[in-house]
């Protein structure tokens, strides 16, 4: 089903891109001549259709520029915090959004609020109304379940945050980017805060908390006590379950490669991630050379910080599937700390995950490729460069 998925998909989107191999990951990625995000590649279409509205300010995909310089600055301003103030942040969010649970959880939609809740504190430096985080999570869920295939995009979601950032852009007590509209402004927050950073944050700690469930009690709380301990385990998950799948990038000159091979400018080069860390590649966050993640000092930090919370409260179990795409959301069972999960509870996530599995892949195969096609036929990313 996945190769027939993968077909289909190359059929409708073309056939553009070059597979870079394992060994020239880094040679090509922090290539200085690598730095095209989105413009002259049919591909970007795809991606800005997973990230509208505002994919065209999204921190991302921005060309190299004045824009994209200003955008950059204004990230790493937000995010910047001493290291003891991200782990009061993160154990006041979860504190204040962790949902209740006593059974059965999935881990990435359990944690979203949590994160949604840190992030709004990160930006407006103060908690976030329930309504305000109700749209976040909606919002931050929709995105990812539309990249994975796992049901449609809706727009009307996504656009009730839009709605309310515009009207909140006054209570963000940091200097937005100038050279972006007020409603340009509010895409930014959501597209770089309230999508990729509450997305990314809720499936890092989804696939540390379901690595730490196939540890028995006692081996949790060892990880609860020794930081060092916990911090080999982050590094570990985010090798073997890269949170990133494929990237792309456009050439914007020729680059000779070591070996007398050269790659002509406008090129698509397709890094996959998986791939690179499957052979024992090492960069999570990215390179210097080439936009590493603006969270890079904040994300270990206040994932660590939510996880070390959870484990004061909670012991996890797992009977479900685990890898990287994380499609079933991480099921797992969730009890009191001290109390053991039930075997017949243990089951019955077992015998779910596995029907899910079933029906799943059909499910992924009809809607991804209904979004292929129907970001292809929309050309969001080139009609905005043709009409810029």
């Amino acid at each position: 089903m996945i190769r027939l998925r993968s077909w289909l998909f190359t059929r409708i989107n073309g056939d553009e891109g070059i597979a870079v191999p394992a060994d020239r990951f880094l040679e090509l990625y922090s290539h200085p001549a690598a730095n095209g995000r989105s413009r002259g590649a049919p591909l970007s279409d795809l991606f800005w259709y997973w990230l509208s509205p505002g994919a065209h300010v999204h921190q991302e995909h921005l060309e190299p520029g004045p824009v994209y310089d200003e955008v950059a600055r204004c990230t790493r301003r937000i995010l910047a915090m001493p290291a003891a103030v991200a782990v009061s942040l993160a154990s006041e969010s979860v504190r204040s959004a962790l949902p209740s649970a006593d059974g059965s959880v999935r881990l990435r939609d359990w944690v979203m609020p949590v994160w949604a809740e840190f992030y709004h504190r990160v930006v407006f430096q103060a908690p976030a109304p329930l309504t305000a985080r109700e749209l976040i999570v909606s919002n931050a869920d929709d995105v990812i379940t539309a990249l994975k295939g796992c049901g449609l995009r809706h727009m009307r979601r996504r656009l009730r945050l839009t709605s309310y950032l515009e009207g909140a852009l006054e209570a963000v007590p940091h200097s937005l980017p100038s050279l972006l509209s007020a409603q340009d402004q509010a895409f930014y927050l959501q597209g770089t805060f309230f999508n990729t950073a509450v997305v990314q944050s809720s499936e890092a700690t989804a696939h540390l908390l379901m690595v730490l469930a196939r540890h028995d009690p006692a081996a949790q709380a060892s990880f609860l006590r020794d930081e060092a301990l916990l911090d080999r385990l982050l590094e570990e998950t985010l090798h073997r379950f890269p949170l990133f799948g494929i990237a792309h990038r456009i050439t914007t000159d020729d680059i000779a490669l070591s070996d007398g091979h050269s790659i002509p400018a406008g090129s698509v080069l397709c890094f996959n991630y998986p791939e690179f860390h499957g052979a024992g590649g090492d960069i999570p966050f990215g390179v210097a050379a080439n936009r590493p993640c603006p969270a890079w000092r904040l994300a270990p930090v206040s994932v660590k910080a939510v996880v070390r919370e959870l484990l004061r409260r909670h012991a996890f179990a797992t009977s479900a599937s685990h890898d990287r795409p994380l499609p079933n959301r991480g099921p797992c069972v969730v009890t009191p700390v001290g109390v053991s999960a039930p075997r017949w509870r243990l089951r019955y996530v077992k015998v779910r995950d596995r029907w899910e599995s079933v029906w799943r892949p059909v499910v992924q195969l009809v809607l991804g490729t209904y979004m292929v096609w129907r970001a292809r036929r929309l050309r969001l990313c080139a009609r905005h460069f043709d009409e810029t």
